[in-house]
C-alpha cells in the first residue's frame, strides 16, 4: 500500500464546478482527475479552495480503468485521487509524486431501492443473498472498470448466485449507476455509498453486511507531469482542512 502522508491540519476536498477531460492546465487553474466515488466531494467544496487560492478548478471523473486508461494515453492533470491499490501502481509507473500522497476518505459498498419502495433485508450476507434473489432487476458498475463491481461480483461468486443473477443485471460503465433505481426502471442498486447519497429518487438501504463489505480507501497525489505545482500543493492541503473532513462524513465517507 502507497505511504499517505497526513497534512497539518485534518479534511478533505475533491471538487469541481466544471467536468471536462483532464488535460495541460492553463496558467492559474489547476487540473483533476478522479474515481467517481470521490465527485459529491469535489463538487461540493471546490468553490472554498476557488475562492481562497485564486486557482479555477477542473476535474474528470470515472471509474479506475478509465482514468488509466486517459493517463496511459496522455493525460496530464495536476492531481489524481484514486483508490490505493490503483496509486501503488501509478508510483511504479512513475506518474505521481509519491511524497504528495495523502488520504482522502474511504467509501464502503451500499445497497438502494426506490424511495417509495419497501427497504430489503441485507443484514446478514443470507439476507443479502435472498435480496439478490428476489430482485426483479439490479444495477451495478461493470466489473471490468469499476472498484465495487469487481467487488461485487466476487461476492456474487461466494454467495453462489452469479448465474442466478446475470440476466437480470445491468452493467454501467460509469456515472451514478443507481440513477435508474430513482427513476423506477430498476429494482435495486448496487454501488459505492458515496455514489448512492447524492441521487435522486432514491434511499440507501444500508451498507453491505460486514462479512461481505469492501472499505476502498482513496488517496490524492501531485502528478508527475503537474504544471501547477504550488497550486496542487496548496489543493491537497486544503483537502485536509478539518471543515472539509466534517463535511465529507455527510456524504457517506469515513474519515481516516
Amino acid at each position: 500500500m502507497s505511504k499517505i502522508i497526513n497534512f497539518a491540519a485534518a479534511a478533505v476536498i475533491v471538487s469541481a464546478l466544471m467536468l471536462s477531460a483532464a488535460g495541460p492546465s492553463a496558467a492559474g487553474d489547476l487540473s483533476v482527475i478522479a474515481g467517481g466515488a470521490v465527485k459529491s466531494a469535489i463538487v461540493g467544496t471546490v468553490a472554498d479552495f476557488e475562492k481562497a487560492s485564486g486557482h479555477k478548478v477542473t476535474a474528470d471523473f470515472a471509474p479506475m480503468g478509465a482514468l488509466t486508461r486517459k493517463l496511459n494515453d496522455g493525460a496530464t492533470p495536476d492531481i489524481v485521487v484514486v483508490t490505493v491499490e490503483v496509486m501503488d501502481d501509478y508510483v511504479k509507473k512513475g506518474w505521481v509524486v509519491p511524497g504528495s500522497i495523502t488520504e482522502i476518505g474511504r467509501v464502503g459498498v451500499g445497497v438502494a431501492v426506490n424511495e417509495k419502495a419497501a427497504s430489503p433485508d441485507i443484514s446478514t450476507p443470507e439476507a443479502f443473498k435472498a435480496t439478490l434473489l428476489a430482485a426483479k432487476s439490479i444495477v451495478m458498475i461493470d466489473p471490468a472498470t469499476g472498484t465495487s463491481g469487481k467487488h461485487l461480483a466476487d461476492v456474487f461468486a461466494r454467495l453462489g448466485v452469479t448465474d442466478a443473477i446475470k440476466a437480470r443485471t445491468t452493467y454501467m460503465q460509469g456515472g451514478y449507476v443507481v440513477e435508474r433505481v430513482g427513476t423506477g426502471e430498476i429494482e435495486l442498486g448496487l454501488h459505492q455509498i458515496t455514489e448512492i447519497l447524492p441521487v435522486k429518487g432514491i434511499k440507501l438501504v444500508g451498507p453491505l453486511p460486514s462479512a461481505l463489505q469492501k472499505v476502498t480507501i482513496y488517496s490524492g497525489a501531485i502528478s508527475a507531469k503537474a504544471t501547477n505545482l504550488e497550486a496542487a500543493k496548496a489543493f491537497l492541503a486544503h483537502m485536509q482542512r478539518p471543515d472539509v473532513r466534517a463535511s465529507l462524513s455527510t456524504k457517506g465517507f469515513m474519515n481516516p
